[in-house]
């Protein structure tokens, strides 16, 4: 099987309350509706994993490779607002 770069993802609330998401890296909360983009480690974080699971939030698409750049600046402090 070849290696696969791991993405982050698109996220969206789909329940009608708003979900708090307390990850390793960021606690993050969502109203109805909000999208948020999530990192390749976030993805597999197992507090996002559980909200999945009980699809409290649902994965919209992947990040794409600039998003993906700009979002680990955000991250790391070095990107503007």
């Amino acid at each position: 099987m070849a290696n696969r770069k791991r993405k982050g993802m698109w996220i969206k609330n789909t329940h009608p309350q708003p979900v708090l998401i307390e990850m390793k890296t960021r606690t993050v909360q969502l109203g109805y509706g909000e999208e948020l983009l999530i990192s390749a480690e976030e993805v597999l974080d197992p507090n996002l994993r559980a909200k999945l699971q009980i699809r409290a939030v649902s994965i919209v698409r992947p990040s794409t490779d600039e998003e993906e750049e700009q979002l680990q600046q955000e991250l790391s402090g070095a990107g503007g607002a």
